[in-house]
C-alpha cells in the first residue's frame, strides 16, 4: 500500500492491517502489538522521511505475519544505533517499541534508491 506522508495515513493502514488480521481469525493481544508497532514505524516515515510518500507491504509467511515500512527518502540511511531514550524523554521510544512488541526486527537501506526498510515480524500463535 502506497501512502502519502501524512498524519492520517498511519490509522488508515494501521486499521486496514488489523480489519485483515481480524478476518483470519487472529487474536486481538497479537493485533494490538503489530499496530503498536507499524504505526511506530509510519510515524517515524511521516516525521523524519523525505519523500512525499512511504509504502507498507504486510504478509502471511507462515504462522507470522511479516511487515516493511519503506520509506523514499532522500538521503543517508537512518540513524538506528539501538540506544536508549531517556526515560523521561518525548520522542524516541519508537523503535525500542517495536523490538519490545515484535520479532525479527531489522533496518536496511533501500538498495535501488534513497531511504530506508523497517522490517519486523510477529508470530501469530498466541
Amino acid at each position: 500500500m502506497t501512502l502519502p506522508r501524512n498524519a492520517e495515513s498511519a490509522p488508515l493502514v494501521r486499521h486496514t492491517l488489523d480489519a485483515s488480521l481480524r478476518g483470519m481469525g487472529v487474536t486481538s493481544d497479537v493485533r494490538a502489538d503489530i499496530a503498536l508497532a507499524l504505526g511506530e514505524a509510519c510515524a517515524n516515515v511521516i516525521q523524519h522521511a523525505a519523500a512525499m510518500e512511504y509504502e507498507v507491504r504486510a504478509r502471511m509467511d507462515g504462522l507470522r505475519c511479516v511487515v516493511e515500512v519503506i520509506d523514499g527518502g532522500a538521503g543517508g540511511p537512518m540513524s538506528w544505533d539501538g540506544g536508549q531514550a531517556p526515560a523521561m524523554a518525548e520522542h524516541g521510544r519508537g523503535l525500542q517499541l517495536i523490538r519490545a512488541f515484535t520479532e525479527d526486527v531489522h533496518f536496511a537501506e533501500r538498495a535501488t534508491s534513497n531511504g530506508a526498510i523497517v522490517h519486523f515480524e510477529k508470530s501469530l500463535a498466541s
